[in-house]
């Protein structure tokens, strides 16, 4: 349609630049022949030169047009006419030259009879004058011809471009309805949590925003499945160490309640000097020691079952402090409680509770040495899955832990102390999880660490 147009355009400017000027060119020609006729006739009846003087003028004015159209003539048909009514014209001129002689000298019969033999030329002129505006009429025609034939042309080939358009976009349309829109609206009414969003007829939203929630439910099932991957591992591992922990417990704490009598009965029979009385004190806090270390072994093994009750996780800080006032203050510890207000009651097992804020700030003293500070801070919050929660951080500012340890702080057996079980973080995260809660850490090597329990509000 483009290449059309512009075939259109050049056929109307070349019909307006070369064929119209053309035909008002020959126009003018036949217009300033006939413009000459007369005027000897005139002289002829009263003698004024003055119709000479606008004869020639008009002769003038013929020459000019004569010369305009030969420079647009086109083609040798053109040039033929042309140069025929030139001859013409020329002798024509010669003749009525010779006519206005004849009526100036006198000789008014011969220069008449001669008058009527010039109007055979001038007629002959105006015969080839109209000739050559008939071919630049025919011309003109054949041009608004073609221009007719192309603009139809045009007219059929946008017709058949509609047609194919309506008969593409309906195609499109079937396809649209059956192949996309349709499966949309089955999935859509199948959703049944989209229902209002798919009675709206807004299919695509519906669509969008239940892949949007698959795609977050594929997150979280994805991570939780990696979890439970984790703590069936952990679980398995655990299993069996358990039970290799309490057979080996139990081997051992037989003949150690031996050992710690025969001590205690050593020291009430004998008479011991100051150094074998410091020996022995070493010996039975070895023992203790031992004793601790197979009791932590028994507790890893066998853990108690949680005996549930209503106790406000403020409480439990409060009882903790207590417990391991002497220990804080051995290590010269600096202890600050943040808390705002005292926290609501949960269903939790306080004893165990406290086992893990204890093993927590011993574990606080032991990293930082004397003089270290922790804070312990208090809040009420709520967290995603757990809904309302009761949150405690216990904070230190000893060297912090390198992250390439973090994960496996939490693993049985694994410390980083030379006298250490590994065995008190692994317990407290048991703990934490029975009642439905989280531990975690965040620290940074040489800033301090954090451990984080949350606690769920349970019904």
């Amino acid at each position: 349609m483009m290449w059309y147009t512009y075939q259109m355009d050049a056929l109307v400017r070349r019909l307006v630049e070369k064929d119209v000027a053309s035909l008002q060119a020959a126009q003018g020609l036949e217009s300033a022949l006939v413009n000459q006729k007369g005027f000897v006739s005139y002289y002829f009846l009263d003698g004024n030169p003055d119709w000479l003087k606008r004869l020639g003028e008009y002769r003038q004015a013929f020459k000019e047009r004569l010369k305009e159209v030969n420079v647009l003539a086109r083609t040798e048909q053109d040039r033929q006419t042309i140069g025929q009514i030139q001859s013409e014209y020329t002798q024509y001129i010669r003749d009525k030259d010779r006519v206005i002689a004849l009526y100036q000298a006198g000789e008014r019969q011969v220069g008449t009879k001669l008058h009527e033999e010039v109007r055979g030329h001038f007629f002959r002129i105006l015969e080839l004058c109209q000739t050559n505006k008939d071919v630049h009429k025919e011309r003109i025609r054949l041009a608004r011809d073609r221009s007719h034939g192309q603009a139809r042309r045009l007219r059929i080939i946008a017709a058949m471009a509609l047609w194919t358009a309506i008969l593409l976009g309906a195609l499109l349309a079937f396809v649209l309805v059956n192949q996309i829109l349709n499966p949309l609206r089955r999935l859509a009414r199948d959703s049944s949590d989209l229902a209002d969003t798919a009675a709206s007829g807004n299919e695509v939203k519906a669509i969008s925003n239940q892949v949007h929630s698959l795609r977050e439910d594929v997150g979280q099932t994805k991570t939780e499945l990696e979890r439970s991957q984790e703590h069936l591992l952990q679980s398995e591992r655990l299993a069996l160490v358990g039970k290799l922990a309490a057979e080996v417990a139990h081997s051992i704490r037989n003949p150690l309640t031996s050992v710690k009598m025969r001590l205690f009965s050593l020291e009430r029979t004998l008479d011991t000097t100051g150094t074998q009385k410091e020996d022995l004190g070493v010996i039975s806090e070895e023992i203790r020691h031992i004793d601790n270390i197979v009791q932590n072994f028994l507790d890893f093994s066998r853990p108690p079952k949680l005996k549930m009750q209503k106790v406000s996780p403020s409480d439990v800080v409060d009882m903790t402090l207590q417990l391991v006032k002497h220990r804080l203050q051995s290590y010269d510890a600096e202890v600050k409680l943040d808390r705002q207000q005292r926290l609501p009651q949960i269903l939790a097992d306080p004893e165990q509770l406290k086992e893990v804020l204890v093993n927590l700030l011993i574990n606080a003293c032991e990293a930082m040495g004397r003089g270290g500070k922790i804070v312990i801070s208090e809040q009420d919050g709520v967290a995603e899955r757990l809904g309302h929660v009761a949150i405690i951080r216990v904070s230190d500012n000893g060297p912090g832990v390198p992250e390439a340890i973090q994960d496996r702080l939490f693993e049985p057996f694994f410390s980083v102390k030379e006298e250490g079980t590994g065995l008190g973080l692994s317990i407290a995260l048991r703990i934490v999880e029975e009642h439905g809660g989280w531990f975690n850490l965040k620290s940074q090597e040489g800033k301090g660490s954090t451990f984080k329990i949350t606690l769920p509000y349970k019904e």
